[in-house]
């Protein structure tokens, strides 16, 4: 496993994302305080419907980017030129479906905002604008694939998080001189053209040569390809299905005053979310090559590795955010916006099981596993509609979002953590699953007893701020012993535990030796004892 080029692109993703979210969460201040919380939750059903179809390299772009993988490993630069071009086609067809099922969504606007009379705003202008700027990266979507296909996901990361920056720049600017909704969606569409250019900039750069050569792929490449855009693109309607759907019908049955304070809360554990999932993601490339070159059972045992990585990272932060959810909506976007605290709740425990499925998704996109499950992204997406209306339309007043939320659960945890690691573990993996289920589902219970633990828990302080710092504190208590038993028990992470500790440690001996070497006085007497004493040195490193 290519380890450097993961560190590389892991360190960039995170560093980048972390001013991102600082930034978006001084957008949203702005954007509630200039233009008013209703067009907050008219910007988050926009932002439901569309702004996913952004992220190429989630969708379709992931089976793309696999099948590069093989003719790069092999040098075949015929091949890989082929798939481009092709992979192009396949985008700019894919743009196209999309700008058209945007404008067949328009007529249904007024029925999906309710309330929307309040916002005061032409919902037709906006929506195009929004569906604008995301048509525009499928003009430059098979160049970003080409740069992942070659394990440089820190290139892509860097150019549309300064894309992001940008744009939370102007939009912040036109918030404070104008308060116009329509401006700050041109920023978005002006952020989209300045990624367009740098990526094709860089992407003629380094790899002019293979988008310059033309070549065509033969008729059995072909049917693959398009099988595996295919699947990919029905994983990505069942995404629409589910994670579009809350919103939706929060905003259809119960109002986007109420959408406004619900993507709040959700703004924040998914800005959490985005920065732990790329511990995974920017991966996918180094995982597939991985596959290719290691065989099944290295990325089997990696597979399990990053299984408990999940845990771990789930159990401390999603602990941590319910523990300071409520206030940090009152401290960043204003008390009046708090929900109830089982709203919160079912938000932490649907968060957490859907993060709990990043590294077999993961690995399922890296090994192309997706074509063989392509059907359950449409079962669930239709099974998750039908109880979140059902649950919504039969909850009390004041429990309506919870039934929403609690719909997705269900749908996860009986439908993705059944059919997704099922599929990963007989094609890929071609190895029984039962563990995998018996470690997934009792993660998933810990977690849940833990959370009602520190539900109890938490305390109820006159200062905001202490309240949050004491229950913050309790949260990480409450994980840290269930995260060392889950480090312990599985032996492929406490090996990778121990070799980075051991690696740490004679890092450090190896500088103390270095360091007493060069202050002793002898070491300067003559150019020959110098010489004698960098040799013992050099095989004192050789050692270690």
């Amino acid at each position: 496993m290519d380890k450097k080029r993961s560190l590389l692109n892991v360190s960039v993703s995170i560093g980048f994302k972390f001013v991102i979210i600082i930034l978006e969460i001084f957008v949203r201040r702005f954007l509630i305080r200039y233009v008013g919380n209703e067009i907050n939750g008219l910007n988050s059903l926009y932002i439901s419907i569309l702004d996913f179809l952004a992220i190429a390299e989630l969708g379709v772009g992931g089976a793309i980017t696999y099948c590069m993988y093989q003719p790069i490993v092999d040098g075949d630069r015929e091949k890989t030129a082929a798939l481009y071009h092709l992979f192009q086609k396949l985008y700019w067809i894919i743009g196209a479906v999309i700008v058209v099922v945007g404008c067949a969504i328009m007529p249904l606007l007024p029925y999906l905002a309710k309330d929307y009379a309040e916002a005061n705003v032409n919902l037709y202008l906006t929506f195009a604008l929004m569906l604008s700027s995301v048509a525009i990266t499928y003009l430059f979507s098979a160049k970003t694939s080409l740069i992942n296909a070659y394990k440089d996901n820190y290139i892509v990361n860097t150019v549309s998080s300064l894309g992001r920056i940008v744009q939370c720049g102007l939009q912040m600017l036109v918030l404070f001189l104008t308060g116009s909704f329509i401006w700050y969606l041109v920023c978005r569409i002006i952020s989209s053209v300045l990624q367009w250019v740098a990526t094709e900039t860089i992407a003629r750069y380094k790899h002019g040569d293979i988008i310059k050569i033309k070549s065509s792929v033969d008729s059995e490449t072909k049917k693959e390809v398009t099988k595996n855009v295919k699947a990919m693109f029905m994983h990505k309607i069942g995404g629409i299905l589910v994670n579009t759907a809350d919103s939706i019908i929060i905003s259809s049955f119960i109002g986007i005053l109420i959408l406004g304070k619900y993507s709040n809360y959700t703004a924040i554990v998914i800005a959490m979310t985005s920065v732990l999932t790329l511990c995974f993601t920017p991966l996918t490339s180094v995982v597939g090559h991985m596959f290719v070159e290691e065989g099944r059972e290295t990325a089997k045992k990696y597979c399990g590795v990053f299984h408990t990585l999940n845990f771990v990272l789930g159990m401390v932060f999603f602990l941590g955010y319910y523990a300071v959810a409520d206030n940090l909506v009152g401290v960043l976007f204003g008390a009046e916006l708090e929900l109830a605290k089982s709203v919160s709740f079912v938000i932490t425990l649907n968060y957490f099981i859907q993060f709990m499925r990043q590294g077999c998704m993961l690995f399922r996109d890296a090994t192309g596993t997706f074509y063989n499950d392509r059907w359950k992204p449409l079962f669930e997406g239709i099974i998750n509609i039908g109880l979140s209306v059902l649950f919504v339309c039969v909850f009390p007043e004041d429990y309506k979002v919870v039934g929403v939320i609690a719909a997705t659960i269900i749908t996860n945890l009986f439908i993705c953590h059944i059919i997704e690691p099922y599929v990963l573990y007989k094609h890929a993996f071609r190895s029984g699953m039962k563990q995998y289920y018996v470690q997934n589902y009792a993660y998933i219970l810990i977690f849940g007893g833990i959370l009602a633990a520190l539900n109890f828990s938490m305390v109820t302080l006159e200062n905001q701020w202490l309240e949050l710092l004491a229950n913050g504190g309790i949260a990480l208590a409450l994980s840290i012993v269930p995260c060392i038993a889950a480090i312990v028990l599985n032996r492929d992470f406490s090996n990778i535990m121990k070799n980075i500790l051991r690696k740490i440690f004679r890092r450090r001996v190896q500088s103390e030796t270095v360091s007493d070497v060069c202050n002793d006085p002898k070491f300067s007497a003559n150019d020959s004892e110098a010489k004698s004493a960098d040799g013992e040195n050099n095989q004192e490193e050789e050692r270690f």
